[in-house]
């Protein structure tokens, strides 16, 4: 048998079993590489946090060129625009917990404390409903006592786990060592962004041929852009939707103004989906307590987002995504299938990168082809 055939005949067996391993033990892989990927953790996350200081990082050092520029202290520019960065999360993560958190915690144990009186409005409501259908009443005690109980066990669980403290002790060890980890990674490549993409750019063109490494570029350029954009909009949405769900709740007098302005403000970072979210879990919350409160913060929700939508959301991400609203809502419900709650965070970020892609392309070739026409008419003798 010829050698060519030979190698060509084993080359195809060794790809088809290869294949087959892989469709049949996909679930082994996949695990397998998760199991890898988690050792990484501690880079991912510096990444993440690096990700989101770049641009208050390029802020504060475009400020502190312009002062320390001609003097002897112009190097200091970054290691200071790091320092600053690093300051302001400080600060944001202090104030949360400062202000936020026990107003949060008092909320949550108002409503604890009257959830006996809501069950109680809540058995009176289907009494009048019942009544005015004609049918048997339902009662609502055994519920409440069911409740009762279950929170008193839930309690006598907790106080009866020590045994598990040594676990949720080294849980917690393990993921202040990933946080601390995480923290040193992004400050190198928040302080050393420069030179690591001087490094990777190099390392591209000496292994990748020139075509390849433009697209690679502009790929990387493109996604880079996408997510800081989509990032940083999200991040300062979510604080202005929450801080003014709060203010006008409180100038409305409506009950569980921190609770809720948190839950819409938190909600308001996941896409699509938030919105809804935070809107009718907030809802149950307030028609416990009076139904009027409930509509009347529904209609001051519904105007919030649409002048958060239409004003402030334009001039604080600066321009949208770009991706249409089918795209938007294709993406969150397969990212989620797909990856959970971070393909709900990534898909429309993703998503957007693909689309202009994509666009780009389809321009290109019929731009292409537009072009071949012209050129053979050209071509044509006269």
């Amino acid at each position: 048998m010829d050698k060519k055939l030979f190698r060509s005949l084993l080359l195809l067996i060794t790809f088809t079993v290869g294949l087959v391993f892989v469709v049949v033990r996909l679930d082994l892989l996949w695990s397998g590489f998760r199991a890898v990927l988690s050792n990484f953790t501690p880079l991912f996350a510096g990444l993440a946090i690096a990700f989101v200081l770049v641009r208050p990082c390029a802020f504060f050092r475009r400020i502190l060129d312009k002062g320390l520029g001609g003097t002897p202290f112009a190097r200091l520019s970054l290691p200071l625009a790091v320092a600053l960065s690093y300051l302001l999360l400080i600060g944001v993560v202090a104030a949360l917990f400062a202000f936020v958190i026990p107003q949060f915690a008092l909320s949550v144990g108002r409503f604890a404390a009257n959830l006996g009186g809501y069950l109680a409005q809540v058995q009176v409501w289907i009494n009048e409903l019942m009544a005015w259908l004609n049918l048997e009443q339902l009662d609502l005690s055994q519920f409440s006592q069911t409740l009762r109980e279950f929170v008193n066990g839930l309690f006598s669980a907790l106080t009866s786990a020590v045994p598990q403290l040594l676990s949720l002790t080294s849980g917690l060890v393990s993921v202040v060592v990933t946080m601390v980890l995480a923290l040193v990674f992004s400050i190198y490549m928040l302080a050393g962004k420069d030179t690591l993409l001087g490094q990777c750019r190099r390392v591209l063109r000496a292994y990748v041929p020139k075509k390849v490494y433009d697209v690679v570029l502009d790929v990387t350029a493109l996604t880079a852009e996408t997510f800081s954009r989509f990032v940083s909009g999200q991040i300062t949405e979510a604080c202005i939707l929450g801080g003014l769900t709060f203010l006008g709740m409180v100038l409305l007098r409506l009950d569980y103004a921190p609770l809720i302005a948190v839950l819409i403000g938190v909600s308001a970072l996941v896409p699509v989906v938030g919105a809804y979210v935070g809107a009718i879990t907030s809802a149950l919350l307030l028609v416990m307590v009076d139904p009027l409160d409930a509509l009347i913060f529904l209609i001051f929700l519904v105007c919030l987002q649409q002048v958060e939508g239409n004003v402030i959301y334009p001039r604080v991400v600066g321009t949208s995504l770009g991706l249409p609203g089918i795209w938007v809502l294709t993406a969150v419900t397969v990212g989620g299938g797909l990856f959970d709650l971070a393909g709900v965070l990534l898909s429309v970020p993703v998503a957007s990168i693909l689309y202009t892609l994509l666009k780009r392309d389809v321009r290109k070739r019929l731009a292409r082809q537009s072009r071949e026409p012209d050129e053979q008419d050209g071509a044509r003798p006269g």
